[in-house]
């Protein structure tokens, strides 16, 4: 019978509730009373448990069991970041007018700077951990102002934008690269957001004529999309659809998406230019980039609002004929706990922040977000600090007792939450997400095999706790973990066949052996297809037959002719003998009865 593994029981049901899943071996969420719990593995039908009575651990285990497991950082820097690049466009087709009600002239400029101005007052809200940097470009560019959290710097910068001379986007796109290579490496994801009226300027370095010359460019000289590191572009045109129909423009603007490797989208005016357009076209950006992913982190009857940061991607399967992108719920359900040192360090497509949301009387979000007035912001984070929340509880207790929480993102699909150490002081609750999958991680089996260990017969993880039951061992014997038969020289090949004539001279003592390295020299020939090898050793046996001694066994002709024969029959392909996995066996014979009876 199959059976599945073990984990630890939910110490967040009682007795009467049933916890679908996996459970977790007892430890961990703060009680009184200190003791050890340990299960048996469950049938492979097993679907859920009995949550049973929790017992915290004695042992004074630590979070960091095993070492950092899920720390990795790039120049200093944490990898759970998505930064955000500002490319601006300050050309002086960028200063055009535009015919707005009102005594007041707007440019096309000042449009984008209102657009900005709101997609940084949104970050500033919701996306206070992110950093961004500004870029400006007309033929040349320049950082206005490096990555920062500092957002108010950012809406300073918009002010202080000179104008320029002609558009050169090539160089601008260029001058991202460094700049995210020198600050975050070619592995960190990046958002570019390219501002601009749609014009690609004129001459040598304009976008028609870097596009132009695309195909013909070396490898010194290419083209910076698509960009060395993970990215979106998103291109925000102060300009309507009608507009840019008009010309080329968004031929070549799509050109650039295309290169991007479909990574981004182009956003344009919908209907006159003016200031309550540009709020919407830059309002779908924040819709599809910049929107929090709020969920409900749930176990036993227990929950939390807690935000998800960086927005979790959509996953999509290769191996499926019509691939669809999945999204993990907004339920986040921890269905149970695992050791560090059982889960190990695991291959994740992602890793995210998990950040409580705490809830006022009214319903209202009093956290993570950020106010205006500082007052308001101190009084509110009081207010949070105040409040019990699971999700506070869950982070302390998985950093004390070293474990992890498994958490379903949806059918098939897990990750693991955990506490990571950014220093001696500072730790954060972090969700990673494996690979959809009912089996992402082999060494611990099914994830709906998972069972209590409450109900165990023997404890798995010893009296001593100096075992463990995972990894578990593969039902398969992996190919790389065999002997096989490899003829890279022709010596290898000569021994082979030289090891076979030795027994065949000591038969009948050296049967056995004779026929393992006989079965093993024809399954390497029948995998290589070289059959002719077969009939030449069958021959050899054959000759070995006939310079038999006087004084040598019977038994030991009757072997070598048996032998032979199968191994010419064999050498055909054309008989059930010839099949890769049968074994030519002994010849039973009187002699060899004896022989046997003997031994």
């Amino acid at each position: 019978m199959d059976h599945s593994h073990v984990l630890q029981t939910s110490p967040f049901t009682d007795e009467n509730t049933v916890f679908p899943l996996v459970a977790v071996r007892a430890g961990g969420l703060g009680c009184a009373e200190r003791g050890r719990q340990r299960a048996r593995p469950l049938p492979a039908s097993a679907s859920a448990f009995r949550g049973s009575r929790f017992l915290g651990r004695t042992d004074g285990g630590t979070a960091r069991r095993g070492g950092s497991l899920f720390s990795r950082t790039v120049a200093g820097k944490e990898l759970l970041i998505m930064p955000t690049v500002v490319v601006m466009d300050v050309s002086l087709s960028m200063t055009r007018p535009v015919s707005v009600e009102g005594s007041e002239e707007y440019q096309r400029k000042h449009l984008a700077v209102h657009g900005l101005t709101m997609l940084f007052e949104h970050m500033a809200t919701n996306y206070k951990l992110e950093f961004t940097a500004l870029v400006v470009f007309s033929s040349l560019w320049e950082l206005m102002v490096p990555f920062t959290r500092d957002y108010n710097t950012l809406q300073e910068a918009l002010s202080n934008m000179d104008d320029y001379d002609k558009t050169c986007l090539e160089s601008a796109l260029l001058g991202v690269c460094n700049i995210v290579q020198q600050e975050w490496g070619a592995a960190i994801p990046c958002q570019v957001v390219l501002v601009t009226d749609g014009c690609l300027g004129i001459g040598r370095g304009s976008l028609r004529h870097s596009l132009a010359t695309h195909n013909q460019r070396s490898e010194s000289n290419r083209f910076p999309l698509p960009f060395p590191f993970p990215s979106k572009l998103y291109v925000m045109c102060m300009a309507n659809l009608e507009e840019l129909q008009s010309t080329d423009s968004l031929d070549c603007l799509e050109r650039l998406i295309d290169l991007n490797n479909g990574e981004g989208q182009i956003f344009t005016i919908d209907g006159p230019l003016c200031l309550k357009n540009v709020q919407s076209m830059f309002g779908k950006l924040i819709d599809l980039a910049y929107t929090p992913f709020h969920a409900v982190l749930k176990c036993g009857h227990l929950t939390s609002d807690v935000q998800v940061f960086p927005r979790p991607e959509p996953f999509i399967i290769d191996e499926e004929i019509d691939p669809i992108p999945k999204a993990i719920n907004t339920d986040l359900e921890i269905v149970g706990f695992v050791d560090i040192a059982d889960i190990s360090s695991p291959p994740v497509l992602s890793r995210h922040l998990v950040l409580p949301i705490a809830l006022n009387r009214e319903g209202d979000e009093v956290g993570p977000g950020i106010t205006d007035d500082t007052e308001d912001e101190n009084s509110a984070n009081q207010i949070a600090g105040k409040i019990p929340n699971f999700c506070v509880l869950l982070h302390g207790s998985l950093k004390v007792e070293g474990m992890v929480a498994v958490v379903q993102l949806g059918p098939e699909w897990y990750g693991m939450l955990y506490s990571q150490a950014d220093s001696k002081k500072k730790s954060n609750l972090m969700m990673s997400l494996f690979e959809p999958g009912p089996e992402p991680l082999p060494w611990l089996g099914k994830m709906a095999q998972l069972g209590p260990i409450s109900d165990a017969k023997e404890n798995p993880y010893g009296e001593d706790d100096n075992k463990s039951p995972f990894p578990l061992q593969p039902k398969n014997k992996r190919s790389y973990a065999q002997n096989v038969t490899v003829w890279i020289k022709p010596s290898g090949l000569q021994t082979d066949v030289q090891k076979i004539l030795r027994n065949a001279r000591k038969l009948p003592e050296k049967t056995q052996t004779f026929y393992k390295e006989l079965n093993r020299l024809r399954k390497a020939a029948l995998a290589f297809g070289f059959l002719d090898l077969l009939k030449g050793v069958a021959d050899m046996l054959e000759r070995e037959c006939t310079l038999l001694p006087d004084t040598a066994h019977p038994d030991a002709a009757f072997q070598l002719t048996h032998a032979a024969q199968q191994l010419k029959v064999a050498s055909t392909g054309a008989s059930e003998y010839a099949a890769y996995d049968h074994n030519i066996a002994p010849l039973q014979t009187d002699f060899s009865s004896s022989s046997t009876e003997r031994m």
